[in-house]
């Protein structure tokens, strides 16, 4: 008899975690959420999670977008920062500014973005200072 509570509690907890914006919806503001969120609607405005954003065909999102990682089959036109990997299916449409960690994109999807990776950066870098110690000792030599 316990047992049984115990267990719908724990299934609550684990549907709870994921927001969705139906088709049809549409919300104009800034949106914080601690879980993931799946968007068929629109949002115009801030979106913030530390989890995964997945935008579905019908899905759009003007504004602000910060995350870990998100999964687009929909539009976004704004400013898109992700500390881990952006996926865009054939249907996605994406325009603005990108700021990511990885970057996935199947035949099909427009992106038309100012784009700059952050991994990448980091180990352009490091090879760009190897490169140049020999030359600066050579120089004071």
């Amino acid at each position: 008899m316990f047992s049984e509570n115990k267990k719908d509690k724990t299934s609550l907890e684990l549907t709870s975690s994921q927001n969705i914006v139906s088709k049809g919806t549409k919300i104009v503001g800034d949106l914080t959420s601690e879980g993931d969120l799946r968007i068929d609607g629109t949002i115009e405005g801030n979106l913030k999670t530390p989890g995964k954003v997945v935008v579905g065909k019908t899905g759009y999102v003007k504004g602000t977008l910060s995350g870990t990682d998100a999964y687009f089959e929909g539009k976004f036109s704004g400013k898109l920062s992700l500390s881990g990997t952006l996926s865009l299916k054939s249907t996605a449409h994406i325009e603005g500014e990108v700021v990511l960690g990885k970057l996935e994109v199947e035949p099909g999807a427009t992106f038309n973005v100012t784009c700059a990776m952050k991994g990448a950066v980091k180990d352009f870098n490091s090879r760009s200072e190897q490169k140049e110690l020999p030359k600066s000792g050579q120089e004071t030599a």
